[in-house]
């Protein structure tokens, strides 16, 4: 069957779920997803304390937050099944306003089922606006870690905000430094922009972590199985689950969480697209398993709903883009083509439109690829574009800023990962001409780990500087990007690790920049 033929045949929602055998089994998950059921389930023995892989907190919103862990006793058992029986375990949460837990202000029990690799997504309602609030969960005789979160402002509320991102965390090429130092800093906000987990094969030494490993993790990470033991293992690291506890996060899929460069129903490995969705159905139920995302956003077929807003008070809204699951194939030699996408025909309407009704002083797009333009070589006659980015999709990139533009949209903010590299770009309205206005600024966070050590700077970091005009800075280093939004200013700061492949690197600012409200320009702080 060729593509074009699967796209028509797969069109239908209904026809995706009976081909997949979800149509009843997902629907009777969902509803297990968001019940609150288990408080009259007995309490199994368990064999060691089951909260190895941390707590979290998600999507926060003024009244309303999730909360998040997931049971494993055994973290690293072959199965993905974490060492947990087979049965739903009662889970009893708390709420309170203070980190000593004295001040409860809910509670309630829920049940972590295995059908769901015994986690726990609870949607706690009823707080109070631009408020910490702390949490824990107990099994038993066992009490989770004490996590932080925060709700977001009232929307009349010029509260200043601080938020840091980060991405490209492969486990296997060094230790998560960069969250050690994420987690002390008082943030409202945390975003993953993708690339939690990386679905490659690891060896049985676990590469620069030098841990010893089973073969389970010597394989591509296919089935959700195989996807629940990867995260199981990320999750597992205690710098990760520091930052995962010191604030609310959102969250975002891009490639290797699934497969290197997968764009909608297509593998660039060229499986079938059945084989291919099968996967990704496996993919998204794991990430869904293991991250702090609303009872309702559990996929009902190999699709997910991942583009959502959320509103900061008066001062920022963060636009949370997908751009993996609707995007045309990568083709640069049609990248002017009109009718290729990155987000979709849906999706752009949505994001235009919500851009348009905004009235935040700062409006934020997280997006998962680079959006600015870069040619990568020095020679105009050998100018070399990615695919993968919004340069393979230059059409669509242009129809956004130009709606942009008519819009009168106040103060756009991309924000960025996966490019293992430090970036910061002004993005232009004609990329071909330097003198064309701002329309915006692109601030664009390194890997966590990816890449290795890295270093300040490189010789293609050097030519890209020479070759692009618009771009302002470049660093070849590890770590991640804290910013601040005030009524007037946001701040950005490149928080850089000297070495991610032994655990004692240390942390440092490499540079920082300062946009002006109604000023789409990078300053020097």
């Amino acid at each position: 069957m060729k593509p074009d033929q699967w796209r028509r045949l797969a069109d239908s929602p209904a026809t995706r779920r009976q081909m997949f055998g979800y149509a009843a089994g997902v629907a009777g998950l969902v509803a297990l997803g968001q019940a609150p059921a288990g408080a009259s389930d007995p309490v199994p023995a368990l064999s060691a304390n089951p909260f190895t892989l941390g707590v979290s907190s998600g999507d926060p919103r003024t009244d309303s937050v999730v909360l998040w862990t997931r049971l494993a006793t055994e973290p690293l058992a072959d199965d993905g099944r974490g060492g947990m029986p087979q049965v739903t375990v009662p889970v009893r949460w708390e709420v309170a306003e203070d980190d000593g837990m004295r001040k409860v202000v809910r509670r309630g029990v829920a049940g972590a089922r295995p059908e769901l690799a015994h986690a726990v997504h609870v949607e706690v309602d009823g707080l109070r606006p631009g408020r910490e609030y702390w949490y824990r969960f107990t099994v038993g005789n066992e009490t989770s870690r004490v996590g932080r979160t925060k709700t977001a402002p009232d929307p009349r509320w010029a509260t200043e905000i601080a938020f840091a991102y980060a991405s490209c965390q492969q486990w296997e090429t060094g230790f998560y430094t960069a969250y050690r130092d994420l987690a002390a800093q008082d943030l409202d906000l945390i975003g993953h922009l993708g690339d939690y987990i990386y679905e490659l094969a690891i060896g049985a030494t676990g590469g620069q972590r030098r841990t010893p490993l089973s073969s389970a993790h010597n394989a591509a990470v296919m089935t959700l199985s195989q996807y629940r033991l990867r995260y199981a293992l990320v999750n597992a690291d205690p710098d990760l689950q520091a930052a995962r506890a010191a604030a609310p996060w959102f969250v975002m899929v891009d490639d290797h969480d699934v497969e290197d460069n997968w764009g909608a129903d297509l593998s660039p490995t060229g499986v079938t697209p059945e084989n291919f969705l099968r996967r990704r159905a496996a993919a998204f139920r794991a990430y869904f398993e293991n991250q702090p995302l609303r009872p309702s956003s559990l996929p009902d077929s190999p699709d997910m709903s991942l583009h959502q807003r959320l509103r900061y008070g008066s001062l920022a809204t963060f636009h949370i883009l997908d751009e993996r699951q609707f995007r045309s194939p990568a083709d640069i030699t049609a990248r002017l083509d009109p009718n290729r996408t990155m987000l979709g025909a849906q999706q752009e309407s949505w994001l235009l439109d919500g851009l348009g009704r905004s009235r935040s002083t700062w409006n934020i797009l997280a997006n998962q690829v680079q959006m600015f333009q870069l040619d990568r070589l020095t020679d105009p006659g050998l100018q070399q574009l990615n695919p993968d980015t919004g340069d393979g999709y230059a059409a669509e990139r242009d129809r956004l800023w130009a709606g942009i533009t008519a819009r009168q949209v106040r103060n756009p903010v991309v924000i960025t990962g996966d490019a293992h590299v430090n970036c910061a770009a002004e993005l232009k309205a004609d990329f071909a001409d330097p003198g064309s206005p701002t329309v915006g600024v692109e601030l664009l966070a390194t890997s966590i780990t990816s890449g290795g050590n890295g270093s300040d700077t490189s010789a293609a970091g050097q030519e890209w500087l020479a070759a692009n005009p618009h771009l302002k800075f470049f660093n070849n280093q590890r770590g991640y990007i804290r910013c601040r939004v005030a009524k007037d200013t946001l701040r950005a700061d490149y928080v850089v690790v000297d070495r991610v492949t032994t655990p004692d690197g240390a942390a440092s600012v490499r540079r920082s920049f300062v946009v002006e409200s109604g000023r789409p320009a990078l300053q020097d702080a």
